[in-house]
């Protein structure tokens, strides 16, 4: 097209919206062309887009435009069209002022439509998108006042789709110019005013679109002035409150982006809106208040930093006032939800924390101190008994914050409380219980001596009176008991001893008699009391004083033996507490023996607060009275959570003196860890022991009795490494890392050669462990049940497995599993202390990498997730560039994997497959080249290996082996060079163990690779093909389902056609990955590379075994010549010589088919010598025998759709071979040769004329060989051919002719019918030239054909019947009728004498002996047939002359003893007869006196006519009804004109009329009717 495509756009607009109403197909015309270029249009090509915005906005009011060149605005469809191009083009966007003009057409301009008000809308979004900033600035304010008055002037009700899309737009199009000019919004808060209003009034499906441009919009807002900013304030705050969902939304985050951190009416709407229904707004309020973990991410440009905590206090304060009113009663309202005043209050005291550890706590200013007390009111209000209990429990936590940093002011704030704390000590919340007591506890201290003392007593005898309370009420007053004995001991002076004591013996009381949640309250009272001194002696009348232990110990022992954790978990940490400040030695004891008694608990918890107990028992925990008393304190296990974090020491203060007391407690408790529980042989007790162990380490680590032994304890953990429990190894791992902290330089470089050698598996021999019957041995379950079904763990139990298996020394081969299991724990267990050590011993560890990076790489991919994890911690601390590090180590870590690959252990070998199946991703043939051939040795071992996991690791090593050998051997993708050394490599090992290996998954990832190298290697691949192709070839059969190969062997008996199957097995074959490999191959195949390959194929098409492999040589070599062409040349001798024999001899038809095609497309190649040789020796297979019948016409088939050229040349000799092969007897022989046949010839009589001299040649000497089958088929070809030449085949009669009369007498044999069908058709087409030649010949013929008849086989017989009905007919000689007729008269008076003799003269519906034909008898109707014929060609005379035996032949034709069928032979005689002599009179018309034909006619009439109506009552037979009643009309018709001449008196009428009542047939009722009425019309005698 010569038009630039613009113009062409543009006048195919033109077309598709003006022509429209006038001409409809140049519009339809032009739409489709319109679809067709403006896929390929630029659309921002400036020239096109001002075009078609002259021809959206015309050119009216343009300057410097002729008259004759205005262009008026195009109407509302060419709008349309055009405004969905703009909508499209970046330039439309930006041509000012085109674009202006544009959007206010559509908005305003005459004639406007929703529709295009809406594409309208939909431009400007466009244009505010990708319009440059510099034309937005003069566009966008006049755009934006136009935007805002459409609002304005639309009304809320509109509800049809257009309209709400043009909202959308309208609102989307604010949103971007907001991004784009914020300045146009910074100034004034209407349009922020607008859009919250809009929120809230527009339809629910317009609030998302208004909600994305609010939140555009806030970004205008960033840097507006402070008077804006205080405006949006009131905004948000109001629509914080709104009842939509969304306004909420925008107003939150509006205010967590517009206001930096410190910005308290911000953090305010925040708090309101953590209670918010809508989860999403709840989650933005708490990032927003920094109560997530990812902080208040939406600031980004401020620092997370904190409001002072008066300022938040005074603001929240100032909207609510109200929030510090309260009542002793609780009864106050609740200002906000719970949730509000959850977030408000964590939110105040984060605050307070804050300001408090910056400034000094001495140095707090008077203002503070007022906002503290206003924090306590506040906190006050909100344990308002409406208040949910979370909400009570985090008030009264942080009026313990509070009191932590200003316990003056809290003691003497709540000292004036007391009635109101104490309501509160039966709160049904636990944490809320506890934290008054503490408050409760700190108030006392602000009351006078006799106050608290009389305070005491009052809570003592409230859990002493008789009645019970209810629990929370026990509790309570336990707790508060415990915490105001502490202060009333802690305080200076104390207060009496009998205060003390009393508070001691009720709470002593309490443990005996109580159950164990509330006696593990008291105890953890008693261990308050005790952090703050010793605990008092009991004083009773029998005795002057008794420790409090002693009294306890033996329900103490009750208790901690107990089931319920957490009450001996709080009795454990209460012992500690007691004993921190105990000096008798007994009392020590006591508390000793009652934690060691925890030694096999399997409860976590209670071995961690056993070991913070041991931990202050041993002295020196950085844990004073007043932080257990006066703070939020638990314990020193839920404070530092070590097993959570990195651990460091909490012991940083070390103590100078210790006291004597305390030496002989720590010489128990190394005792009893070192001699008895780190080396037991529980795992419960080895368990104890090392939580307990480092609990000491942790919490008293810089004690000097812990640094003297810390080699001990080093040891200790290193053995327990390797330990069966989890926890064991990691809590002995995180050990190893304290130790590390706390140790010199020595002892830090023997514990990272200590983890080396664990980790690289040369550690020294561990310290044995002594086993008894109950040691466990292995975990439970892991080696499966024993024979009874138990469960094998212990040693006894692997004992008497061994014994009972008779093999007592299998003991040691479960010992050796035992210790490989330690082993690998051992490994985990080093690799989370080694990751924490690696980070402060890198420089030690660098000698190490070359042993320890290719481990660590293989303990990655462990089985065990937890070593998997333990080795990444310690990859990650060790190696700070991986990438780096591997490459560095690569030969090494191949050498490692590869060898661990053939490890003994699994683990080690699905371990090594994985972490090989990552390594080598990526990798380069330079680095792999080396291993390569390694690589899919282990992988071929692996899929073969025995454990189902290591053969998935196998499968995985596998495919990555095959990716990294696809990459390195693809020629596009790696240097030419470089890819055919990786298929040397590669290539003839996966032919030569690969695919012919056993394992079926081995072959078929060998099959895979072998393709998709195939795909990729390109010529690179040539080296190998003759290797490539055969073993391709060999592979369709080795590898194909044996269950086929079984079926095919059965199939006959199942009922399965073997062909059918074969065809299947074939097609199977060509879709496998062999096959298309194999077409692959061919892509590549060159000159050179045919010189190896032919060879090769020729020995596979002699030796190759197996259905598909024979076919596949056969298809291959078919696909070869093809792609090569007439390079094929030197082989085609080679090749016809070898598939020729090969397609005659093949026994499946598949195979032979596959041959034969191969033999068709060489010989289309071939010399005319080895083609005519090719063809001669084909042709003459079709008179062998059925394999060899086949085979030619499977060749000749072959030849004709592969070479015709050739075969054209050569149908003199293949036409006479095909034709006559065509009449085979075997139904699928024939039809082969008949497909042949149809393709072979574009017309049959015209190709039988044109080879008709060498067909007849060829039929002559078949007919004359000695081979009956030959002779049948010449009869058959014979027949054809006088069926389609007719006369044409007359001047080869005589040779025809000759041939039969020599053929036909002689002894009787299978198929001779054939020759007399053979004559017959001779006969019927050459009659003329036969009689013409010699007149005698039909004479011969006939009596031949007589003396055939009168033969004693039956199908030879009814030829011989048929031939003689044709030959009569043909010739039409009137003296047949004397010749033949005397013996078909002999003929039929025997079949009726038979026939009477042998069944009922009534039976007309049972088949006789003699007409079953087993004596030789012809059926009656063959005979009648032959009665018919001579009666058509015989004169009057002639049928008077025999009218007696005539007339007696159709008597007996019509007799019951014969079948309907004989019947209408007859009348069909009849019928002849009668149209015979209808002829005579209507020929004579002259009035003569009765002669011999009337008197036959007479006769005829009266003997026929009974015995025709006895036929139609006894045949029940709707077709010979019709038949004899046409036959009885034509008798009395014929009748009736010889009556009228010589009448005589007949009397049928009656018999007639009562058959047709009875008969049923339509046409044969109209023919009765008509023969009635004709039997009344004849004349009468009268």
């Amino acid at each position: 097209m010569s038009l630039e495509p613009w113009t062409c756009l543009v006048n195919l607009y033109i077309h598709c919206t003006l022509l429209h109403q006038w001409i409809e197909p140049v519009a339809k015309r032009g739409e489709e062309l319109l679809k067709k270029i403006a896929s390929g249009t630029n659309l921002d090509d400036p020239k096109l887009i001002n075009r078609l915005f002259i021809l959206f906005n015309g050119t009216t009011g343009t300057e410097n435009v002729a008259p004759e060149h205005n262009v008026a605005p195009g109407n509302i469809s060419l709008k349309m069209k055009l405004m969905s191009g703009f909508c499209r083009s970046i330039a439309a966007a930006n041509s000012f002022p085109a674009t202006l003009q544009c959007i206010f057409g559509c908005m305003y301009g005459s004639g406007t439509t929703l529709r295009l008000k809406q594409m309208g809308m939909e431009f400007t979004v466009w244009v505010f998108k990708h319009g440059k900033i510099d034309q937005l600035k003069l566009m966008g304010p006049v755009i934006l006042n136009a935007i805002l008055k459409m609002l304005d002037g639309s009304t809320g009700s509109e509800t049809d789709a257009l309209s709400r899309e043009t909202k959308i737009f309208s609102f989307q199009a604010i949103g971007l110019l907001a991004q784009r000019l914020p300045q146009l919004f910074r100034e004034k808060t209407e349009m922020a005013v607008r859009l919250f209003d809009a929120l809230k009034l527009e339809t629910q499906s317009l609030r998302s679109t208004i909600q994305e441009a609010i939140i555009s919009l806030a970004a205008a807002y960033k840097d507006a002035p402070e008077n804006i900013l205080r405006d949006l304030e009131v905004l948000l705050l109001a629509n914080s409150l709104a009842e939509q969902n969304e306004a909420r939304f925008c107003a939150l985050r509006w205010a967590t982006s517009l206001y930096n951190s410190q910005h308290c009416p911000s953090l305010y709407i925040c708090m309101l809106s953590a209670a918010d229904p809508k989860l999403d707004i709840r989650e933005i309020a708490l990032e927003g208040l920094f109560l997530k973990e990812e902080g208040r991410s939406i600031v980004s440009n401020h620092d997370h930093k904190y409001p002072k905590f008066n300022e938040m206090l005074e603001y929240i304060l100032k909207q609510q006032p109200k929030l510090v009113d309260s009542s002793e009663m609780r009864s106050q309202k609740l200002l906000f939800p719970s949730q509000v005043y959850l977030v408000m209050i964590k939110f105040l005291v984060k605050c307070f924390e804050l300001e408090m550890e910056e400034s000094n706590t001495q140095a707090v200013g008077t203002e503070f101190l007022d906002s503290a007390q206003k924090m306590c009111s506040l906190l006050e209000h909100s344990l308002a008994f409406e208040g949910s209990a979370e909400l009570h429990a985090c008030a009264s936590k942080a009026l313990v914050s509070v009191g932590s940093y200003l316990p003056e002011m809290v003691e003497l704030y709540f000292s004036r409380k007391i009635v109101w704390l104490r309501s509160l000590l039966s709160h049904t919340d636990l944490s809320t219980r506890e934290s008054v007591s503490r408050l409760l506890g700190m108030a006392s201290c602000a009351l006078s001596d006799a106050e608290s003392c009389s305070l005491l007593s009052e809570l003592i005898s409230s859990i002493s009176q008789p009645q019970k309370l209810r629990f929370e009420a026990q509790h309570g007053g336990l707790c508060a008991v415990g915490f105001v004995s502490a202060h009333c001991l802690h305080r200076i002076p104390t207060v009496s001893e009998a205060v003390t004591q009393n508070a001691v013996k009720c709470l002593g009381d309490v443990v005996n008699l109580e159950t164990a949640p509330l006696a593990s309250v008291a105890m953890e009272a008693l261990g308050h009391i005790g952090i703050c001194g010793a605990l008092p002696l009991l004083v009773n009348d029998s005795s002057p004083g008794t420790q409090v232990l002693e009294v306890l110990q033996e329900r103490l022992s009750k208790l901690l033996s107990g089931d319920d954790i957490k009450s001996v978990q709080k009795i454990a940490l209460s012992l500690g507490h007691i004993c921190s400040n105990e000096t008798s030695s007994s009392h020590l004891k006591i508390a000793l023996d009652l934690l060691f008694s925890l030694s096999r608990s399997k409860a976590e918890e209670i071995l961690f607060a056993a070991g913070e107990a041991l931990s202050f028992l041993w002295g020196g925990v950085p844990v004073t009275a007043d932080m257990i008393l006066k703070t939020n304190y638990t314990s020193l296990s839920t404070d530092s959570n070590f097993l959570m974090k990195e651990v460091k020491s909490l012991s940083d203060v070390k103590t100078d003196t210790e006291e004597d007391s305390h030496t002989i407690t720590r010489e128990t408790i190394t005792g009893k860890l070192f001699d008895t529980l780190l080396y037991s042989s529980r795992k419960e007790e080895r368990c104890a022991g090392t939580v307990w162990m480092l609990s000491l380490t942790m919490y008293c680590g810089q004690q000097p009795s812990i640094q003297i032994m810390l080699p001990k304890i080093q040891e200790a953990f290193s053995h327990l490494l390797g330990d069966q429990n989890e926890l064991t190894q990691e809590l002995a791992s995180q050990g190893m890392s304290i130790i590390y902290e706390l140790g010199d330089a020595s002892m830090k470089k023997s514990l990272v050669d200590a983890l080396v050698n664990t980790l690289t598996g040369t550690s020294k021999r561990k310290r044995a462990i002594k086993l008894v019957e109950e040691s466990e041995v292995f975990q439970e379950g892991t080696i499966g049940e024993s024979p009874s079904g138990g469960k094998i763990s212990t040693y006894k139990e692997l004992c008497n497995l061994a014994n009972e298996m008779g093999q007592p020394d299998l003991i040691y081969k479960f010992m050796d599993l035992a210790n490989h299991q330690a082993s690998l724990n051992s490994k985990r267990g080093a690799a989370f202390g080694f990751s924490k050590i690696a980070k402060q011993a890198g420089d030690a560890l660098r000698p190490h990498l070359r042993l320890l990076i290719p481990r660590l790489i293989r303990y990655q991919y462990d089985p065990d997730k937890n070593v998997q994890d333990a080795m990444a911690h310690i990859w990650k601390a060790l190696i700070q560039d991986p990438k780096k590090a591997v490459d560095e180590h690569l030969n090494h870590i191949f050498d490692d994997l590869l060898v661990q690959c053939g490890s003994r252990l699994w683990r080690s070998r699905e371990a090594s497959c994985l972490a090989l199946a990552d390594i080598i991703q990526g990798r380069k043939f330079d680095q792999v080249k080396e291993h390569l051939k390694k690589l899919w040795i282990a992988a071929f071992r692996a899929m073969d290996d025995i454990k189902e996991t290591v053969r998935n690791a196998g499968d995985k090593l596998c495919r990555a082996v095959t990716s990294l050998t696809i990459r390195i051997c693809d020629v596009t993708l790696t240097e030419l060079a470089d890819a055919k050394q990786a298929m040397d490599i590669v290539l003839p090992f996966l032919l030569s163990e690969g695919i012919m290996s056993k394992v079926t998954s081995v072959r078929k990832a060998s099959i895979g690779v072998v393709m998709k190298l195939a795909k990729g290697a390109g010529v690179a691949l040539r080296p190998h093909l003759s290797d490539l192709v055969c073993c391709m070839l060999e592979s369709l059969s080795s590898l194909e389902d044996q269950g086929l190969n079984y079926v095919e062997l059965h199939a006959a008996n199942i009922g399965i056609e073997t062909e059918k199957l074969e065809n299947l097995r074939i097609s199977i074959s060509k879709g496998s990955p062999m096959w298309e490999t194999l077409d692959l191959c061919i892509n590549i195949v060159d000159i050179e590379s045919l010189d190896q390959l032919i060879p090769r194929l020729t020995q596979l098409v002699r030796g190759g075994v197996g259905l598909n492999t024979r076919v596949g040589v056969a298809s291959f070599i078919s696909l070869l010549v093809q792609k090569v062409g007439t390079e094929i040349k030197p082989f085609t001798g080679m090749l016809l010589k070898l598939l020729f024999p090969v397609a005659k001899e093949e026994k499946s038809s598949s195979a032979k088919r596959a041959f034969s095609s191969a033999c068709g497309i060489v010989l289309k190649y071939s010399s005319p010598s080895q083609a005519q040789s090719l063809i001669e020796e084909t042709a003459a297979l079709h008179s062998g025998d059925r394999s060899s019948q086949i085979a030619c016409a499977s060749l000749f088939k072959s030849f004709s759709s592969t070479a015709s050229d050739i075969m054209s040349s050569h149908q003199s000799a293949i036409v006479p071979a095909i034709f006559i092969s065509r009449f085979e007897d075997e139904k699928q022989i024939s039809s082969l040769f008949e497909e042949v046949w149809e393709d072979i010839t574009s017309g049959e009589r015209v190709t039988l004329q044109l080879f008709l001299q060498e067909i007849v040649n060829h039929i002559c000497e078949s007919i004359t060989s000695s081979s009956w089958a030959s002779k049948k088929k010449s009869g058959k070809a014979i027949c054809k051919l006088a069926e389609v030449l007719g006369e044409s085949l007359s001047p080869h009669h005589k040779r025809l002719l000759q041939c039969l009369v020599n053929e036909i007498p002689g002894r009787l044999w299978e198929g001779k019918d054939a020759l007399l069908d053979a004559l017959g058709a001779l006969s019927v087409a050459c009659h003329v030239a036969i009689t013409m030649e010699d007149p005698t010949t039909p004479t011969t013929i006939l009596s031949l054909i007589c003396s055939a008849c009168k033969k004693k086989l039956k199908t030879y017989r009814e030829s011989a019947f048929s031939c003689l009905e044709k030959v009569i007919i043909a010739f039409g000689d009137p003296k047949f009728f004397h010749a033949v007729f005397p013996m078909l008269y002999e003929m039929c008076s025997t079949a009726s004498v038979k026939t009477s003799t042998q069944v009922q003269a009534t039976s007309d519906t049972v088949k006789t002996e003699s007409e079953n034909g087993e004596d030789g008898q012809v059926p009656l109707e063959k005979i009648m047939e032959c009665v018919k014929s001579c009666i058509q060609v015989a004169t009057i005379d002639d049928i008077l002359s025999a009218k007696a035996n005539l007339i007696h032949v159709l008597l007996i034709s019509l007799s019951p003893g014969f079948l309907w069928t004989v019947k209408m032979s007859g009348i069909s005689c009849v019928g002849k007869l009668c149209s015979s002599f209808q002829s005579l009179w209507t020929d004579s018309m002259d009035d003569l006196s009765p002669s011999d034909a009337t008197k036959f006619v007479h006769e005829l009439f009266h003997s026929l006519v009974p015995k025709l109506l006895e036929c139609i009552h006894t045949v029940k037979i709707a077709q010979f009804h019709v038949a004899a009643s046409q036959c009885l009309l034509e008798l009395i018709e014929l009748y009736s004109t010889v009556s009228s001449l010589h009448p005589v008196e007949v009397d049928f009428k009656a018999e007639v009329v009562s058959l047709l009542e009875l008969e049923k047939s339509e046409e044969a009722k109209s023919l009765l009717r008509k023969s009635r009425d004709a039997l009344a019309n004849l004349p009468s005698l009268n």
